[in-house]
């Protein structure tokens, strides 16, 4: 499955009334640790279908980004049936990701 962009528009179809658990990395193009992520996040999608992998462009969506009182990026936030259940800030490794999504 590829990552799906969050907007405004699509954020409660997406996210919120999702069958499936959703991990958020929250990022910006400018931003290098985001760009260091991508690839893992890109990673992730492909061999996960069991959760959705979604991207917010800060930058674009500021108001989600400030829902989420995102201070930082990246930030990737797993959320199960419309709530968040972890957070983590910064790159991580693969592994560490794929273990908040368990």
């Amino acid at each position: 499955m590829s990552v799906l962009k969050i907007t405004k528009s699509n954020y409660e179809k997406e996210v919120l009334n999702s069958e499936k658990p959703v991990l958020i990395d929250f990022w910006a193009n400018w931003c290098m640790p985001c760009r260091m992520l991508g690839p893992i996040i890109d990673e992730i999608s492909e061999k996960r279908e069991d959760v959705k992998i979604c991207k917010i462009d800060i930058d674009e969506e500021m108001e989600l980004a400030q829902k989420f009182q995102v201070m930082s990026i990246p930030t990737l936030v797993y959320i199960k049936s419309g709530r968040e259940e972890k957070r983590i800030v910064g790159v991580r490794p693969k592994e560490e990701i794929e273990e908040i999504i368990k």
